[in-house]
């Protein structure tokens, strides 16, 4: 066989037993397949010369071969450039036999065609019902940083996305499940957390743990520099005027970003009211929280006389951080609110 094999594909990806039916010798398959540097994904699904196999190319192989699949959770939310505190591809068929097919999890649960969409060609849950399904498998913290992406416009890999949902269609969506409406309060109070005005999955993560922690600073408010100039601070106690600033793992990509950003810790530091400009990195925010924490109390601490602080030394009060909400473990195995938030998402 001497014909070029892409005829036979779809999306870079040839099953053997389409190329068969559509006339493809079997028995000479193989041998052109590997002549022409097709790639085995799986068995019976190969991908096109020059095609790196990545997870996503072999997730996509799986659809194919197998079409009652549908990206869903964490899979879905990558397709929609939603922020995740770790990727994975996860599929929902209610028909599965198994919670897995090729190594990719698979929850055995219902997609109605309207919560269904196409993204690159594969077939996704839409943004509201894979928020849906991540509110309601948990855990909070991996939840609420896809939720908080989702909430506000991002860029996302060098793409600008544009908001996806609201917080009032999520819990409408989560207290409408068929089956999983008593999970509805605890994704209630999860959202209550939730900020749209949040700016990176470190600045969740670390609002969070503030939260754990009881402390209760204001969100996302606009300070004055002594030049009259507005800038947004990532959280404020106002009290006791300590701004804390969270780096994203995406900033001082460049120098002149790098310049900015010190230019904006310069003018945190000089606003009439602020005693005190912590700033901590995401890896502190994940791997080391609770020196964050304790750097934040020593801060609150500290002598709060340097400068004079009324509501009138500041532009817009931010919103304030939501009161005590319980944070329980998830139904679903997969840990709850506490600790670094990056434990294991479970099958539901």
């Amino acid at each position: 066989m001497t014909g070029d094999l892409k005829q036979f594909a779809r999306w870079d990806i040839l099953l053997t037993r389409e190329a068969v039916a559509a006339g493809a010798p079997l028995r000479q398959l193989g041998r052109a397949l590997n002549a022409q540097g097709w790639n085995r994904v799986v068995r019976g699904a190969w991908a096109a010369p020059g095609c790196e196999l990545t997870p996503w190319v072999k997730a996509r192989a799986v659809q194919i071969l197998h079409p009652g699949l549908t990206f869903s959770h964490r899979g879905a939310a990558s397709l929609h450039l939603i922020e995740l505190l770790r990727e994975a591809v996860e599929f929902s068929d209610p028909e599965s036999p198994t919670g897995s097919r090729h190594g990719f999890a698979v929850h055995r649960t219902p997609v109605a065609p309207e919560e269904m969409c196409a993204r690159h060609g594969l077939r996704a849950t839409t943004p509201l019902r894979t928020l849906r399904d991540l509110l309601l498998c948990g855990p909070r913290d991996e939840a609420l940083v896809a939720v908080d992406s989702a909430l506000g416009a991002r860029v996302v890999g060098g793409a600008r996305r544009p908001r996806l949902v609201t917080t009032d269609l999520l819990t409408a969506a989560c207290a409408s499940h068929p089956t999983r409406r008593h999970r509805a309060p605890r994704a209630a109070g999860w959202l209550a957390l939730a900020d749209p005005q949040s700016g990176s999955p470190a600045e969740t993560v670390a609002r969070l743990r503030m939260h754990d922690a009881g402390l209760r600073p204001l969100s996302q408010a606009q300070l004055l520099t002594p030049a009259g100039r507005t800038i947004r601070a990532d959280f404020l106690f106002l009290r006791e005027g300590v701004v804390v600033e969270i780096e994203g793992y995406a900033y001082h990509g460049t120098r002149g970003a790098h310049r900015r950003d010190l230019d904006r810790f310069n003018a945190l530091s000089t606003c009439p009211g602020v005693r005190t400009v912590l700033r901590f990195p995401a890896t502190t925010v994940f791997r080391t929280p609770d020196r964050m924490i304790q750097d934040i109390r020593t801060a609150l601490a500290g002598p709060s006389g340097r400068r004079e602080r009324t509501d009138a030394n500041f532009g817009h009060i931010g919103r304030p951080c939501v009161p005590d909400i319980p944070t329980t473990g998830s139904p679903c195995g997969a840990g709850g609110g506490g600790g670094d938030g990056v434990e294991g998402a479970g099958i539901c």
